[in-house]
């Protein structure tokens, strides 16, 4: 039996959203909790980017986006065709330094890979080390530093 499971975001779970937004070591690293919120709450009807609620032992802790590259990503360069983009949290905190992040993003990112995912990216800020240390446990390499609307960023990736 997986680990975790990956639950379908609907509009049922936006109060748990708003309130993991709002927790201190999530918004160290997303920023404002309102623009986030409508950012992730207006991309449940977004056909490029499908969000899930992480849960481990039916225990739901993080929030999980998996994206189609768009005009958006244009700084990540030429990528194989059907490349998708990975973003996570953990927004409970009891969860955090716990090894949790490494082993559902691996998880999501193997499950990925047996569907036929030539590719996995992410782009994290490179001053955020936990979640560096967790792509990387997840068996991400460091491509390159990129340019996002969001700022700088580092382009890592994993194949299959």
């Amino acid at each position: 039996m997986p680990a975790y499971t990956f639950r379908p975001m609907s509009r049922d779970d936006l109060p748990l959203i708003r309130r993991w937004l709002g927790e201190a070591h999530v918004r160290e690293w997303w920023g404002d909790p309102d623009e986030q919120f409508a950012l992730v709450s207006g991309d449940l009807d977004e056909p490029a980017m499908d969000q899930f609620i992480v849960l481990a032992a039916m225990r739901p802790f993080g929030y999980l986006q998996c994206y189609q590259l768009t005009d958006w990503n244009t700084g990540f360069g030429p990528q194989p065709e059907g490349t998708r983009g990975i973003d996570q949290f953990i927004g409970e905190s009891d969860m955090i330094g716990r090894g949790h992040g490494s082993a559902f993003i691996r998880q999501f990112v193997d499950d990925s890979f047996r569907q036929g995912l030539p590719r996995m990216v992410t782009d994290p800020d490179p001053r955020n080390a936990r979640a560096l240390r967790a792509y990387e446990k997840a068996g991400f390499v460091v491509d390159r530093m990129v340019d996002t609307p969001d700022g700088a960023a580092l382009l890592m990736a994993r194949e299959p």
